[in-house]
């Protein structure tokens, strides 16, 4: 091996080739500094006395299927000029770690095609030192992120299990980044977005939630410039939910009338859209059959489908005006539901139509990003550190490889 070599297969530059050993299946190979690149740590002078030397040994890229490690002696020096004794710093590695670069870049290069447990596996190094490569550079990266240049954010919440709880998703809806993962839920949980997003300076001009309460008067109160677009997945999910509550009513009601139970096993055709109605499972003649029979769900049911047509009006006025009709129908209805859901969208009537105003501004590319947040969260098992779990949410958008344990 020579001098040349050591910067082409392990980046090491700066240091002379001394010697090659074999220990126990595994190379070691012994290098040099070059002492006269050496300088005061502190004040960068080269008025240096030596103070003695430690022998420190680094994980490096492996030669085939045989380990590398580089034994350095450390030199230790006193400066003349700052009266600082430190030791020199090492070119190829950092100070407090026990592996080169070259082998920080290898697991890294790895991770993009395996997990961490097979990475490890097959550098033959341990699940820990793995993920702590992973975790520091995803901290470098993604733990601050930019927030001077966003313009349109979409917040919603994510279920994770009994320890984790909830998280809320802060995206930045041009990159489709996460921006922020913030502990449980509500306006609470957004408070440290708020404080970086004030020093940052950004100005957003709007902002994609659910109708929730906490969002609204979180927005309002700390970016009150922004228009809030109430997301319509979240809209007709809310109804969906309204609608399966007064199946239930109207079948428990003819249940104790002896009526026939016609409302029963129709839930799930509720939810769907009715162009994904199956024909070959007889799906759209079944709910036509249970409108025919109480006309309280049909109503219920039909006014659905006009609340969905809002969205695909060609223009704001054209959806301000069906708007302000189905509101109107929704609360000239014998049906209380309907009623009080009319009270509900008129409300947020402005919230609604902001749809429009923004091209169509919605959370859907954060629904995207909370499937995938909920994949590499199954595909894991779960995460003993909630804080790297974070770094991988933050860092899905670029993440087209297994980044998981």
């Amino acid at each position: 091996m020579s001098t040349s070599l050591l910067y082409h297969a392990f980046g090491i530059v700066g240091y002379y080739y001394q010697s090659t050993c074999f220990i126990a299946g595994v190379i070691v190979v012994a290098i040099q500094a070059d002492h006269w690149r050496m300088r005061c740590p502190v004040c960068k002078s080269r008025e240096i006395h030596y103070r003695g030397k430690l022998v420190r040994r680094f994980r490096t890229v492996p030669i085939g299927q045989k380990m590398v490690f580089i034994d350095l002696p450390v030199q230790r020096v006193e400066c003349t000029r700052c009266q600082a004794v430190r030791q020199v710093k090492i070119q190829f590695a950092d100070e407090h770690k026990r592996y080169t670069r070259s082998f920080e870049r290898l697991v890294l290069d790895l991770s993009k095609h395996m997990t961490i447990q097979a990475v490890a596996r097959h550098l033959g190094v341990s699940w820990d030192l793995v993920k702590g490569i992973q975790k520091d550079s995803l901290n470098k990266r993604y733990r601050l992120p930019k927030l001077a240049k966003i313009k349109r954010i979409a917040l919603d919440e994510i279920y994770q299990g009994k320890k984790l709880g909830y998280l809320t998703i802060v995206l930045d809806l041009q990159r489709g980044a996460v921006i922020f993962v913030g502990n449980g839920k509500g306006a609470e949980a957004l408070i440290p977005f708020w404080k970086r997003l004030k020093r940052s300076g950004a100005r957003i001009e709007a902002v994609a939630t659910d109708m929730g309460p906490a969002y609204i008067s979180a927005v309002r109160a700390n970016i009150p410039d922004a228009a809030s677009v109430f997301d319509h997945f979240h809209i007709i999910k809310l109804f969906n939910e309204k609608l399966t509550k007064l199946r239930r009513d109207l079948q428990r009601e003819a249940e104790n009338g002896l009526g026939k139970p016609v409302l029963k096993g129709i839930r799930w055709l509720l939810l769907k859209n009715p162009d994904n109605l199956d024909d070959t499972r007889n799906e759209r003649q079944r709910l036509d059959e249970a409108s025919k029979l109480n006309e309280p769900f049909a109503t219920a049911y039909y006014m659905k489908e006009e609340l969905r047509n809002i969205w695909h009006q060609p223009d704001k006025t054209s959806a301000q005006n069906a708007l302000d009709e189905w509101v109107k129908k929704a609360a000239a209805a014998d049906i209380n539901m309907l009623k009080q859901f009319s009270k509900t969208i008129a409300a947020r009537r402005s919230g609604i139509l902001a749809y429009f105003d923004f091209n169509g501004l919605s959370t859907g590319p954060l629904e995207g990003a909370n499937n995938k947040i909920k994949t590499l969260h199954k595909m894991a098992y779960g995460f003993r550190d909630v804080e790297f779990f974070k770094l991988k949410i933050m860092a899905l958008h670029e993440t087209n490889y297994v980044l998981v344990g």
